[in-house]
């Protein structure tokens, strides 16, 4: 029997009674589902309108179908369930019998599906948070292990300066920790009951949200009955964190995916998380990033859904909210797997120390440098650029590299240029010359990285509250 069947008396076209159906998916919510059940049913038995024994009766119940559903596999075997609300109704009737009736005494599907949905993304921003601070860890200990590894920093793909690999690696940090400060401040907005809103204008009985709210961890009830009930600005924000993080992913894989080429070498696939060619024996491919890489663009799509499933709705419910589920459902189950395999992936790979370090003497990465020391020297910047470009360029003609070059040769281009500038020129006093902070001058990389330390127990303790 349907919970709203009563003013009907025409039964459901058999297709699209099946079709409308979200059990099939919303059973994933059965835990909030029960847990939200029980605070409602604290709030009937304090309001009288349930006696204890009956509460009692309810919520041992709502508690036999919690271990059921964990215990049997075929539990949610059942054709007949609308949606998860649906289901916990009739399994409860059949256990308690017209006590059970009386759990929906003054509340609406409308409300229910805004909690059970606010109590899903705000576990899953728990559970998310924890993984990231996993695969942040694992940057920041990658990060310190390479903090005298230098390699080629890039712009528009092409050598640019020399940097820190540890600089590399906490450019990347930062990227992550955006992310999860996102996912703190998202939290925040999830943490609000709309238990007691009813299907629209509020509950018909006089129940205690504070109540309600406090028995589900909630920091407040949600403040307007119409809003509570329509309300996914909660989903979308999420969902578009989760998204922001599937693109960071993408980019961090991406490198690691370039940068795994013969053409640039720098790092050895770890064998646990690549593949291997069905027709060329010598290959290794990198397909858990190249996963990730995909996987983003779920991320963008379940975003896109949300948006455009709740752009067009009036006031208050529309069953269209019932296509906001799914999304949210593949975006969460996304973002873990990608983290997992990242956080495995970063822990194994192998950085080409050499081959980085070699990398950094060629290019004419050293040119800024040069540039930099005429300027120290007197020589207004614009005219040392154009100084050393024509250097590059004799080097180019010659095969040959800026610190190749003798000290007359270079005196053609300027008489500001002495002996010390091939001191100058080394790796790593061109490293040394970024001596600002957030640059990549030794000290200041060391520096950065206990921020960084610091900046990831910080977020470690706020999931600590949370938890």
């Amino acid at each position: 029997m349907k919970m709203w069947s009563g003013r009907f008396r025409q039964p459901l076209d058999p297709h699209f009674e099946e079709w409308q159906r979200s059990f099939p998916f919303d059973q994933k919510l059965l835990h909030f589902e029960l847990a939200a059940s029980s605070a409602h049913a604290q709030a009937l038995k304090a309001a009288g309108f349930i006696t204890p024994a009956e509460f009692g009766l309810i919520v041992s119940a709502l508690d036999e179908i919690g271990r059921t559903s964990e215990q049997e596999p075929g539990y949610f075997n059942d054709p007949e369930a609308e949606d998860v609300h649906h289901f916990v109704e009739k399994k409860l009737v059949s256990l308690v019998g017209e006590t059970g009736k009386k759990l929906h005494s003054g509340r609406s599907r409308n409300e229910q599906i805004a909690t059970d949905l606010r109590l899903f993304v705000r576990e899953s921003i728990d559970a998310i948070r924890s993984l990231l601070g996993d695969f942040l860890e694992t940057l920041l200990n990658r990060a310190a292990e390479a903090q005298s590894l230098s390699m080629p920093a890039y712009t528009h793909l092409q050598r640019a300066e020399p940097v820190l690999a540890s600089h590399w690696l906490l450019a990347y940090f930062e990227m992550f920790w955006r992310d999860g400060k996102r996912l703190v401040d998202c939290r925040e907005r999830v943490n609000e009951c709309p238990l007691g809103s009813g299907a629209v204008t509020g509950a018909t009985l006089p129940l205690d949200r504070e109540l309600v709210s406090r028995a589900l961890g909630f920091t407040r009830p949600t403040a307007n009955s119409m809003d509570a009930t329509s309300d996914r600005d909660f989903a979308l924000e999420f969902v578009g964190a989760l998204t922001v993080l599937g693109v960071h992913l993408s980019r961090w894989a991406e490198e690691f995916i370039l940068f795994a080429t013969q053409e640039y070498a720098f790092i050895q696939l770890p064998e646990a998380y690549s593949t291997g060619s069905s027709a060329m024996p010598q290959k290794q491919n990198p397909d858990a990033l190249e996963l990730i890489r995909g996987k983003s663009a779920r991320l963008i799509g379940s975003h896109v859904a949300l948006l455009t499933a709740v752009k067009g709705l009036p006031l208050a419910y529309n069953k269209d909210m019932q296509e906001t589920q799914e999304p949210v459902f593949d975006a969460v189950n996304t973002a873990i797997h990608c983290l997992k395999v990242a956080a495995g992936f970063m822990k194994q790979v192998k950085f080409n120390e050499d081959r980085m370090k070699s990398a950094c003497e060629s290019g004419f990465m050293n040119a800024m440098a040069a540039a930099t020391y005429l300027a120290k020297r007197g020589v207004p910047f614009r005219q040392a650029h154009e100084v050393v470009a024509q250097a590059v360029q004799k080097c180019l003609a010659q095969d040959c590299e800026l610190e190749q070059l003798s000290l007359d040769e270079l005196r053609e281009f300027s008489p500001a240029f002495d002996t010390d500038i091939y001191e100058n020129l080394k790796v790593e006093n061109v490293l040394a010359c970024h001596d600002v902070p957030g640059g990549t001058a030794p000290h200041h990389v060391k520096q950065a990285l206990a921020a960084a330390r610091e900046k990831l127990a910080t977020l470690q303790e706020a999931h600590g509250t949370h938890a």
